[in-house]
């Protein structure tokens, strides 16, 4: 018995999800435009939070211009700093 636990957690460890692909790389954006809200929202929670990379799928260049993006969005109130 001791033996097919061992199987199991060692099966249950090497079980990765597949990776989400950067959905900006996919679709070639040149660059991440604070106006487009419609996108931008796609990326923050309920809560108003910017959902992190490994949540997100985005690779580390777009989540970083995401991040400015969603920024200078919510300093000029085209998106709220949280939610209602």
């Amino acid at each position: 018995m001791a033996v097919s636990s061992k199987k199991r957690a060692a099966a249950k460890k090497d079980r990765r999800p597949k990776r989400k692909s950067c959905t900006f790389c996919a679709e070639k954006v040149p660059d991440i435009n604070y106006k487009d809200t419609t996108r931008l929202r796609k990326y923050i929670s309920e809560r108003g939070k910017i959902l992190p990379r490994r949540i997100s799928g985005n690779c580390a260049k777009h989540q970083r211009g995401l991040t400015v993006a969603v920024k200078r969005a919510r300093v000029i109130a085209f998106l709220p700093f949280v939610a209602e």
